[in-house]
């Protein structure tokens, strides 16, 4: 596997970026949940949890991030500075911008903050990805997955995830609308936009790879 979170070159170019996403995240998913329209599927779960639990959004993010994190273990995926980062810091942002952000008043502005939303979480993506320090505990469990099994697809395994912690969360009384069709719908493509934007190299341009020191003749590998 390749080193994940490797802070040599620019890092305090990748630190700012990755906790700038991560708050960015966060925001977007307060700014989903205020319009009343729909989540993505994560969120229609974490919503369900929460209502059952009378627990906060952000708390259950948290809980459900640390949970799925631990799943990790026997894929033996490695997580980086920004895989724990993003298991707390978008919980506690989206809960001191829920404390912040009354509900949407009447459907355009409802459907404004649902656009900004999707919009800011494809942004949010883009950066903290961009910055190398790590996927996210649910984006590593598919990866992982996958690295594990080869024979499924990425597609699928996402799919198959995302339908079923989406139908829990329908279950728990978590919100599925328009917005969770948008967000199906535009998320792929922002995130291919915004990736390429923010992306961090590991290292220059013009440094060179360390070279590997040739074997003795006869020696095989």
């Amino acid at each position: 596997m390749a080193q994940i979170g490797n802070l040599r070159y620019r890092p305090a170019r990748r630190l700012s970026q990755l906790y700038v996403g991560l708050a960015l995240y966060g925001i977007s998913m307060a700014l989903m949940i205020r319009s009343g329209l729909g989540l993505d599927p994560w969120d229609v779960f974490h919503q369900g949890l929460a209502r059952q639990t009378h627990l906060s959004f952000g708390t259950i993010t948290i809980a459900v991030g640390a949970v799925v994190l631990l799943l990790w273990i026997p894929l033996r995926q490695r997580p980086g500075l920004g895989t724990i980062s993003n298991v707390v810091v978008i919980g506690l942002v989206v809960d001191a911008t829920l404390a912040l952000l009354p509900p949407g008043d009447g459907l355009p502005i409802r459907a404004t903050l649902l656009i900004v939303g999707i919009v800011a979480n494809g942004a949010a993506t883009g950066l903290y990805l961009g910055a190398g320090l790590g996927p996210g505990p649910r984006d590593g469990l598919m990866t992982g997955f996958t690295a594990r099994h080869p024979r499924f697809s990425i597609r699928l395994v996402r799919t198959v995830i995302e339908v079923t912690v989406l139908s829990l969360g329908w279950l728990l009384g978590g919100t599925v609308g328009l917005g969770t069709v948008a967000y199906a719908l535009a998320i792929g493509p922002l995130a291919q936009f915004f990736i390429p934007i923010f992306a961090v190299p590991a290292r220059p341009a013009d440094e060179p790879a360390v070279a590997t020191a040739p074997r003795p003749a006869g020696e095989t590998a």
